[in-house]
C-alpha cells in the first residue's frame, strides 16, 4: 500500500470497527450502515460529502431496479477493475444476479491477496473488517477508488 491516501482511508475504516449497524446512520461509534461507513471515511480523508444521501429503504435497489449506488459512485469517484482492486478502494455487491449493487465496502487488502479482506457494515453486525470469502467474492459487481489515489 504505497500511496499514503490509500493508508489513511483503510485506517479511517479500521476506526470505524465496531460502530452498531444502524439503517441510515453515519455517525462512528454510534451507527451506520454501509453506505454510511463509506460517506463518514470519506469525510475523515476526502473533507465534506460531496453530496447528501436521499432517504432509502432496505429494499430500494429491488424496488428501483437502477444502478443508483453505482451512478453516485461513478460522479464522485473513479472505476477500477474488480480484479484490480486495491487497499482503500471501494467495493459495491449485488445479492443476487440481474439485481443492482446495494451493499458497499472497503477493501484492505489487495483483492488478489489470498486472503483478501474487506470493512463493511452488515445489517445486525457491527462494522467489522472481515475475509473477502467466495461467497461475497462473487458478489462484487463494481470497484472504485477515491479521487486523488493512484
Amino acid at each position: 500500500m504505497s500511496n499514503p491516501l490509500r493508508s489513511q482511508i483503510v485506517a479511517a475504516a479500521r476506526s470505524w470497527i465496531g460502530t452498531p449497524y444502524v439503517h441510515q446512520a453515519a455517525t462512528k461509534g454510534a451507527g451506520c450502515d454501509c453506505l454510511g461507513l463509506v460517506c463518514g471515511v470519506w469525510r475523515e480523508v476526502m473533507g465534506t460529502e460531496p453530496e447528501t444521501p436521499p432517504p432509502y429503504t432496505r429494499d430500494w435497489a429491488e424496488r428501483s431496479g437502477r444502478e443508483t449506488l453505482k451512478e453516485a459512485a461513478c460522479r464522485h469517484m473513479e472505476a477500477v477493475s474488480v480484479d484490480q482492486a486495491r487497499p482503500g478502494d471501494v467495493l459495491l455487491f449485488a445479492f443476487k444476479s440481474g439485481l443492482p449493487a446495494k451493499h458497499c465496502a472497503i477493501l484492505t487488502t489487495p483483492i488478489d491477496d489470498p486472503a483478501p479482506r474487506i470493512i463493511h457494515a452488515h445489517e445486525h453486525l457491527p462494522v467489522a473488517e472481515v475475509a473477502l470469502v467466495p461467497g461475497w467474492r462473487r458478489k462484487v459487481r463494481y470497484a472504485f477508488k477515491f479521487p486523488g489515489v493512484s
